[in-house]
C-alpha cells in the first residue's frame, strides 16, 4: 500500500545552503529520530508537544553530527494526517546525507514522489484536485498561475465538482431503486426533473471545459506570436520587450529562419513571446521552412502582434492582414514611428484589430504595449472564476459531457432503467475521477509520481 511504513525526504533544495529541512512520516517517526536526538532542556521528544519546536544535538552514538531544531507534528495535526517530524539543521549536503543515512537505519524509508501529498491524499487531508493543486503550486513561475493553483488547492473546484457529482448520484439512486421494483413497474426518478438537471449539468461542465484554454495559458504562459513581414522589426520587438538581445537583428531580409520564445512576466501575467520568420513567398526552401512555422505558431497563438513597418513605402495593411491565421486576438504593430514625423504617428484605423504605434528605440511607447497586453488578461481572467488548468481533469469532463448526452439519448428513446443506470454510472466515475471518489493505484501512481521528493 501506498501509505505503509515511515518515510523521510529532504524537503529543501538539493545542494549547499544555510538550512535544510529533513521531514519523516509515519507511524515511527518519533521513535526513529528519538534515537539520534537530545534536547538541551533534555526533554524526550516523545513528550514534546504537538507543533513545539525544541532545540538539541542529533548524534550518531554520542558523537555530534549538528544543532538542530527539530518539530513534530502529531496525527492527525499534520500535513499527511499521520505524525510529522521535520528536523532543521545547516545546509551541509554531509550532513542532510548523514542524518537520513541514521533515519533510514533505522527503518525509515526513502520516500518517492509526491510521496507525502499522496498520504494526505489517502488520510483525507485533501481531495485528488487539491492535492495535484499542490505541485503546481510549489511551480508556479506567475502571479496568474499561483493564484489559480491556491484557488484549486483551498477546494472551490472540488467543491464545484462534488456538488454537480452529488445531484446525478441522487438520481442514480432513484434509478437503482426501480431496479429492485422492476416486476412492480414502479417510476422512482422523474424523467422531467432528470432532464433538467442534464442540461444543468452540461451547461456548467462546459463552462468549466471552455476555462481549460484560458487555465492553460495562466498556467503555462499566454502564447503570442509575433508576426509580419521581414524587416518589419519583429526581432527588434523581441529584444526590446526582453531587454536583452534574445534574437539576432540585421538588415538582410529573412535573417529570423526559426521560432525563438522567451517568457516575460508582467503584473502577475506570464507571456510567452515568439519571434516568428517573416512571412513571404520565398524560393529559399530553409526560409520557407520558417514561414510554414511561422504560420503554425500564429494558428496556436492567442495573442497575434502583427508588426509592420511604418516607413514601407509599399504598404497595403489591409491585405497583408486579410489571411491571418488563428483564432487569436490581433494587434497591429505599427512599428518605427521615430522615423516619422509627428503628423504620420497616428496609424489608421481597423474596426476588427486594435492597433497600437510605437517604436522599439523608445520605451515609453513599449510600455503602451505592455499596458494593453495586460488589460487583455485582466479582462480575460475573473479571481472569482472557477477555470480548469489540469489535463486530466479536461479529459475527464469531456467523458461525462459524453455520458451524459449517452443518458440523454437514452431518455429520448426511453431506454429501460438498467440500461440507463450503466450510463449514469459512467458519468459517475468519469466525474469522481477529478476529486479522487473513484480512482485507481495506477492512477494515483501516475499522478504522484509528477511530484517533488520531499512532497
Amino acid at each position: 500500500m501506498f501509505n505503509e511504513g515511515t518515510i523521510i525526504a529532504l524537503s529543501t533544495p538539493q545542494g549547499a545552503g544555510a538550512i535544510g529541512i529533513l521531514r519523516l512520516s509515519g507511524s515511527q517517526a518519533l521513535e526513529i529520530v528519538s534515537l539520534h536526538f537530545k534536547a538541551k532542556n533534555g526533554i524526550l521528544l516523545t513528550s514534546i508537544a504537538s507543533h513545539q519546536t525544541t532545540l538539541g544535538i542529533f548524534h550518531d552514538n554520542g558523537q555530534i553530527i549538528d544543532e538542530v531544531l527539530v518539530t513534530p507534528f502529531i496525527a492527525p495535526r499534520s500535513y499527511t494526517g499521520e505524525t510529522v517530524v521535520e528536523i532543521s539543521c545547516h545546509g551541509s549536503p554531509f550532513i542532510l546525507q548523514r542524518i537520513m543515512e541514521l533515519c533510514i537505519q533505522k527503518g525509515a524509508q526513502a520516500a518517492q514522489p509526491g510521496a507525502f501529498t499522496l498520504r494526505a491524499y489517502l488520510n483525507q487531508k485533501m481531495d485528488l484536485s487539491q492535492a495535484e493543486a499542490v505541485s503546481d503550486l510549489i511551480a508556479a513561475e506567475s502571479e496568474g498561475a499561483h493564484r489559480l493553483a491556491l484557488q484549486q488547492m483551498r477546494g472551490g473546484y472540488s467543491q464545484e465538482i462534488q456538488e454537480l457529482r452529488q445531484q446525478l448520484l441522487d438520481f442514480a439512486s432513484l434509478i437503482a431503486l426501480e431496479l429492485d421494483f422492476s416486476e412492480e413497474d414502479v417510476a422512482f426518478a422523474d424523467r422531467k426533473e432528470l432532464s433538467k438537471l442534464l442540461h444543468t449539468l452540461e451547461n456548467k461542465l462546459k463552462k468549466l471545459a471552455d476555462s481549460f484554454t484560458q487555465g492553460s495559458v495562466i498556467k503555462k504562459g499566454i502564447p503570442i506570436a509575433i508576426v509580419g513581414k521581414p524587416n518589419a522589426g519583429k526581432s527588434s520587438l523581441l529584444n526590446a520587450l526582453l531587454n536583452e538581445e534574445r534574437a539576432i537583428v540585421s538588415d538582410i531580409a529573412g535573417t529570423t529562419r526559426d521560432s525563438i520564445e522567451d517568457t516575460l512576466t508582467l503584473e502577475g501575467y506570464s507571456f510567452r513571446f515568439i519571434d516568428t520568420a517573416g512571412l513571404r513567398n520565398t524560393t529559399d526552401s530553409i526560409e520557407a521552412i520558417g514561414v510554414q512555422k511561422a504560420l503554425e505558431k500564429m494558428a496556436m497563438a492567442q495573442i497575434i502582434l502583427y508588426v509592420y513597418d511604418a516607413t514601407d513605402a509599399d504598404l497595403n495593411l489591409e491585405k497583408e492582414i486579410e489571411n491571418l491565421k488563428g483564432d487569436g486576438q490581433v494587434i497591429l504593430i505599427q512599428n518605427k514611428i521615430d522615423l516619422l514625423t509627428s503628423d504620420e504617428e497616428h496609424p489608421p484605423t481597423f474596426k476588427k484589430h486594435l492597433h497600437l504605434a510605437l517604436s522599439t528605440k523608445q520605451e515609453n511607447t513599449l510600455d503602451r504595449l505592455k499596458k494593453l497586453l495586460i488589460e487583455l488578461q485582466q479582462q480575460n481572467f475573473s479571481q472569482s472564476d472557477i477555470i480548469v488548468s489540469n489535463m486530466r481533469h479536461y479529459t475527464a469532463i469531456q467523458n461525462t459531457l459524453e455520458s451524459l448526452d449517452a443518458i440523454k439519448t437514452g431518455m429520448v428513446n426511453d431506454i429501460p432503467s438498467d440500461l440507463l443506470s450503466i450510463d449514469l454510472n459512467v458519468a459517475l466515475d468519469a466525474l469522481g475521477a477529478i476529486t479522487g471518489e473513484v480512482n485507481t493505484e495506477d492512477l494515483l501512481g501516475n499522478i504522484f509520481s509528477k511530484f517533488c521528493i520531499g512532497k
